[in-house]
């Protein structure tokens, strides 16, 4: 049994299109903790272009993303022989925006949702360690963090809801 470490991504590849969208926009070649700055930059994003959106949106968006990660993750994968690379956070994107849906647009909310996200995403409690260790390929990478993004968002929404967090105006 070969105990030599995983092929990673060159630091070189950031040229290449596909690996700057899979890692956040270079994000993801931050060290240390490539999946907390990836997730930071994911907040801002959030912030910026998605937190004002209404919820349906919000999920087209993260489908759109959650479809282009997924293909783009198999493609890196493949051309730089590296799977689930620390480097790859497009993943932390889609789960951070689901922890974040229907959230308040405020950087209180975005920053309980980082917190909340990051901690389970690190944890990794089922079902979130179950998909991790079962299901492969550039799909696995991608949909551990939805489950943990899923999980963030009961939460989130539950806190927000005890503490009576004050809501935006839906109709707005």
């Amino acid at each position: 049994m070969s105990h030599e470490p995983a092929p990673r991504l060159p630091a070189s590849a950031w040229r290449d299109p596909a690996v700057l969208v899979v890692t956040g926009c270079g994000s993801g070649f931050v060290r240390p903790a490539p999946g907390t700055w990836g997730s930071l930059v994911a907040a801002a994003v959030w912030w910026l272009a998605l937190a004002e959106l209404a919820w349906p949106l919000q999920l087209a968006v993260m489908a759109v993303v959650f479809a282009l990660g997924t293909w783009l993750t198999h493609r890196v994968g493949r051309r730089y022989q590296v799977h689930d690379d620390p480097g790859i956070v497009v993943d932390e994107f889609v789960g951070l925006w689901l922890a974040l849906l229907a959230a308040p647009p405020t950087w209180t909310a975005a920053l309980a949702g980082f917190l909340v996200f990051r901690v389970i995403d690190i944890a990794k409690p089922w079902p979130v360690g179950w998909v991790d260790r079962r299901v492969p390929g550039a799909l696995g990478v991608m949909l551990d963090d939805v489950v943990a993004g899923g999980l963030a968002l009961a939460v989130l929404q539950l806190a927000f809801r005890l503490i009576s967090w004050p809501w935006p105006n839906p109709a707005a």
